[in-house]
C-alpha cells in the first residue's frame, strides 16, 4: 500500500514537502492552522496565536534566484529582492503549477504528534488535530511526518531590566510590529540590531519623532546591493568563494571582508563596530541604516541599563526622557511542543541535537520524522528546506541511505564544535550553517550533487557558471534522480535575468551596459 505522509504547515517549507512527497508517489495530507498558505511570508495584520508574520514593508534579504525552488525559477520581471507580497505570489504560483493545494487542509490545527503503539516495528505516527472551522477533533495514522512549522513564532524576551515593570510607556516585541501606524511623532527605543531591529528602526525613523537603536554588541552591516549593482549573495555564495574560504586563513577572510564593508562606511565612526570579526556572527542586512544615522533620525546607543518612569537609561548612563514605545527586537525561541508535548525533541536555549538539522538521532532506526527549515543559513532558507524535503522523501522511498544513530550523533557533535569555534556564542547561532557546504552535503545524501569536475570537459560554459556564478538551486537539478531538463538554461540565463530586471528604462544609453561577471575582482580589489 502507498505510504501516507503528514506535512505540518503550508509555508515556505511545507509546500516543497508536499511536492516532494507527491513526486515519490506518496499520499500526502498537509495540516495548516490558518486559512491560507505562505506561513510567515503572508502578511497578517492580526495573526492567530503561534503564527508569525513579516512586516508590511518587509523585502527579502536574499536575491530571488538564490531564494527559488530548484525547478521553478521566479518570473524574469520580478525584482531581484522581492517584496513579501511578490514572494507570496511566487508561492501561490508554485502551489498552482504543481497542484499542491488540494492536499492542504486549512484551519486544521495539529494538537499532538505521537508514536503509534507499534512504532518500533512500523515507524508510524498518530496526528491529533482540531478542525477550527467546525470545532471537530480527530486523529489519523501516518507512515511519516514532516514538521514545517518555522522558527519565528515564539518571541524571546530577555530577563527584565530594572524598572521595566513600572515603565510608563508601551513595551512590545518585534513579533507584534506590523507597520508604523500609531508610531507617528513618538519617541521610540528599539532593542537589538538584528535584521528586524534595524528594519524597524529605519522605517520608524521616517515618521517618528526620534528613534534610538540600542545594541549590546554592535554589528557589521551589509548592503543588499554590491559593486556595480550586483546582488550581494550572488557575489559571495558560490563554489569559488567557498573554496577560497576553505583554503585561506580565517583571519585573512575576515580582513578582506571587513575592509570591503568599511569601505562603504566606517562602523566605528557610526557607533556600530562590534568586538567580533565579520564572519563570526550574522551580519545585519540593511541598505539604509548608515543614511538614517547620518541624518540623525536613528541614534545608536549601547544596551539598555534600566527603565525609570518614562525614561530609558542606557549602560553608558545616558538617558532619554519621555519614551513612548520600547520595541524588543530580541529574536525568537523555537521548540516542538506539537511532538509528544515537546518531550521527543528537547530544546534548551535554542540548542537542539538534530542530524543535518533534520533528524532526531535517537529515531535513526526508522527516520520517519523530520524537522524541515529549522536552519539559519548564510543565504536563503527556501532552497535548503526544499533540499531537506527531497532527502526526507527519497529516504522514505528507500532511495537514499542515512547513517546509524552513532554516526548521526558524531556528526551533530562535530558540527556543533565547528560552529562554536567559528561563531560568537549566542542564541542566534545555534542553527547556523554555511549555505554552499550544507546544500552539497544534503545533496550528496539525496544523490543530486552536481558533477562539476567532469563538466569542464563536456560543457565548459556550464562548469564555469557552476563554479563562479551564484550557487543557484537549479544546480541541484542537473544530476541524480529528480533531474529537470530546464536546469541548464536556468543556470546559464541567470546572470542576464538578474541584470535585466532593473533595466526598466531601455534607451541607447542604458543598453550600453552589459552583463559581466565581476565578483572575483570585487573581492580581491577590496
Amino acid at each position: 500500500e502507498e505510504m501516507k505522509v503528514a506535512v505540518i504547515g503550508a509555508g515556505a517549507s511545507g509546500l516543497p514537502a508536499i511536492k516532494c512527497a507527491l513526486e515519490q508517489g506518496f499520499e500526502v495530507v498537509c495540516f495548516e492552522k490558518s486559512s491560507d498558505l505562505g506561513g510567515l511570508w503572508r502578511f497578517k495584520p492580526n495573526p492567530c496565536p503561534g503564527e508569525g508574520t513579516v512586516m508590511k514593508s518587509t523585502v527579502i534579504n536574499t536575491s530571488k534566484e538564490m531564494t527559488a525552488y530548484s525547478d521553478f525559477p521566479p518570473p524574469a520581471d520580478a525584482a531581484n529582492y522581492m517584496h513579501n507580497s511578490v514572494l507570496l505570489e511566487y508561492f501561490r504560483s508554485y502551489a498552482n503549477h504543481f497542484d499542491l493545494e488540494k492536499h492542504i487542509r486549512y484551519q486544521h490545527e495539529v494538537l499532538d504528534v505521537k508514536r503509534n503503539e507499534d512504532f518500533d516495528v512500523s515507524g508510524k505516527w498518530i496526528v491529533e488535530y482540531k478542525d477550527n472551522s467546525t470545532n471537530n477533533s480527530g486523529n489519523e495514522r501516518f507512515d511519516a511526518v514532516a514538521l514545517c512549522t518555522g522558527h519565528h513564532t515564539e518571541p524571546h524576551w530577555p530577563c527584565p531590566f530594572p524598572g521595566q515593570e513600572s515603565f510608563q510607556g508601551r513595551i512590545m516585541h518585534s513579533h507584534d510590529y506590523k507597520d508604523h501606524k500609531g508610531m507617528e511623532d513618538k519617541k521610540v527605543v528599539v532593542i537589538g540590531i538584528g535584521n528586524s531591529g534595524a528594519d524597524i528602526a529605519v522605517e520608524l525613523s521616517k515618521m517618528s519623532k526620534k528613534v534610538y537603536l540600542a545594541t549590546r554588541s554592535g554589528s557589521w552591516v551589509m548592503n543588499r546591493v554590491w559593486d556595480k549593482g550586483e546582488p550581494t549573495d550572488l557575489v559571495y555564495l558560490n563554489r569559488f568563494m567557498f573554496t577560497f574560504k576553505m583554503v585561506f586563513p580565517f583571519r585573512l577572510q575576515n580582513y578582506l571582508l571587513e575592509r570591503k564593508i568599511e569601505g562603504r562606511f566606517d562602523h566605528g565612526r557610526y557607533g556600530l563596530r562590534p568586538r567580533h570579526r565579520a564572519l563570526a556572527a550574522h551580519v545585519t542586512i540593511n541598505d539604509e541604516l548608515p543614511n538614517r544615522i547620518a541624518s540623525g533620525t536613528v541614534i545608536i546607543k549601547p544596551n539598555v541599563g534600566s527603565f525609570d518612569g518614562k525614561a530609558v537609561v542606557f549602560e553608558d548612563a545616558t538617558r532619554v526622557e519621555d519614551v513612548d514605545v520600547v520595541i524588543f527586537a530580541t529574536g525568537f525561541s523555537f521548540g516542538f511542543p506539537v511532538v509528544e508535548k515537546g518531550n521527543l525533541i528537547p530544546v534548551e536555549n535554542n540548542r537542539v541535537s538534530l542530524f543535518l538539522n533534520m533528524y532526531p538521532p535517537q529515531m535513526a532506526e526508522k527516520n520517519t520524522l523530520a524537522v524541515i527549515g529549522l536552519i539559519q543559513p548564510t543565504g536563503s532558507i527556501m532552497p535548503i528546506s526544499e533540499m531537506q524535503c527531497r532527502l526526507f522523501m527519497a529516504a522514505l522511498a528507500g532511495k537514499a541511505k542515512l547513517p546509524t544513530e552513532k554516526k548521526m550523533m558524531k556528526h551533530v557533535q562535530k558540527v556543533q564544535k565547528t560552529m562554536a569555534k567559528e561563531f560568537v556564542a549566542s542564541r542566534r547561532h545555534t542553527i547556523q550553517v554555511y549555505y554552499p557546504e550544507y546544500m552539497d552535503e544534503v545533496a550528496k545524501f539525496a544523490g543530486c550533487e552536481p558533477r562539476v569536475a567532469t563538466r569542464w570537459l563536456s560543457d565548459p560554459r556550464l562548469a564555469y557558471a557552476l563554479v563562479f556564478n551564484g550557487l543557484v538551486p537549479y544546480q541541484y537539478r542537473l544530476d541524480g534522480p529528480d533531474r529537470w531538463e530546464g536546469a541548464r538554461d536556468a543556470i546559464i540565463g541567470m546572470p542576464q535575468r538578474v541584470f535585466d530586471t532593473t533595466r526598466t528604462r531601455k534607451t541607447k544609453e542604458t543598453m550600453r551596459s552589459k552583463e559581466g561577471i565581476h565578483f572575483v575582482w570585487h573581492i580581491l580589489k577590496g
